[in-house]
């Protein structure tokens, strides 16, 4: 039987792969989360990637991971050390569904924020989506405690952060490659993170070693593979395919942790999916 070659399905199958390792990875991080602390975990997510960057820039050579920004890679990698540290916090405390559902809203803050910092213009699409936004967040979280909860915060300072990462990722891609902002990534994270990671630092068992394999490389694979979707697909219809991440969150949390399945999530989700789409149609959907 032959392989499928067009590029709609391939793009359709690396994007069921990139949703398959985030949702592994989020399995994972809930389950050393029962013996380690979120920084400890972030940081050994970090070494285990910078070693595997470091494979590749031994084969490409030094030059291939220079920059003329430096501040700006630590910088970047800053906030998002913070961010990655808040999702992984979040996944420990909420339910996997509602984590997946308010992290839906990253695109309206990278919305927002290249409004301001990179002078892109505020336009109907843009508005409509954030609206809807904050609309699916407040259906999801409504006003009250649960909204100031550790982990309802952690999650929408998570997506805040991821959005602001992604920002800087558009103005450095200008000069430097994937390898390059990957290179800093993980080399940046792996050195912040020593101190907190060493200061709560508990030794693994044997049975964490899988799920710290898992953290790592599906940190790698999750990033990969939704780079080779969007390399061959339009946003325009792998972005509906990302949907997929919350049904897919609610029967993992359903069956492995007794979650229950709530459906103000899938509507508030829904809401913000609508919004975000909208505004990638209007603007074309192009390539990624």
């Amino acid at each position: 039987m032959s392989l499928p070659t067009s590029p709609l399905v391939l793009g359709a199958i690396w994007m069921v792969g990139a949703l398959a390792s985030f949702m592994m990875m989020a399995v994972a991080g809930r389950e050393l989360s029962d013996t380690m602390h979120t920084l400890q975990i972030v940081w050994m997510r970090s070494i285990f990637g910078i070693l595997v960057v470091l494979f590749f820039v031994s084969r490409k050579g030094w030059a291939s991971v220079h920059t003329t920004h430096l501040k700006v890679q630590i910088g970047r990698n800053l906030v998002h050390y913070a961010a990655q540290s808040g999702w992984f916090l979040s996944v420990a405390l909420l339910p996997l569904a509602t984590v997946f559902a308010i992290e839906f809203t990253t695109p309206i803050w990278v919305a927002i924020l290249a409004v301001l910092f990179l002078g892109e213009r505020m336009d109907r699409g843009r508005l409509i989506a954030i609206v809807l936004g904050f609309a699916g967040i407040l259906i999801i979280v409504p006003p009250g405690p649960e909204m100031f909860s550790v982990g309802s915060v952690a999650v929408m300072g998570a997506a805040i952060g991821f959005a602001l990462t992604l920002t800087i990722t558009k103005y450095l891609t200008r000069t430097d490659g994937p390898l390059t902002i990957l290179f800093y990534m993980m080399s940046v994270q792996t050195v912040i993170g020593a101190i907190p990671g060493l200061w709560f630092w508990v030794t693994p068992v044997w049975a964490d070693a899988v799920w710290i394999l898992f953290v790592g490389f599906t940190g790698l694979s999750a990033h990969y593979c939704l780079a080779r979707a969007f390399q061959l697909a339009d946003a325009s219809f792998v972005m509906p395919i990302d949907f997929l991440r919350l049904p897919m969150a609610a029967v993992v949390g359903f069956f492995l942790y007794q979650e229950s399945i709530e459906l103000a999530v899938f509507i508030g989700a829904a809401v913000i999916f609508a919004g975000n789409y909208f505004n990638l149609r209007r603007s074309g959907g192009g390539r990624h």
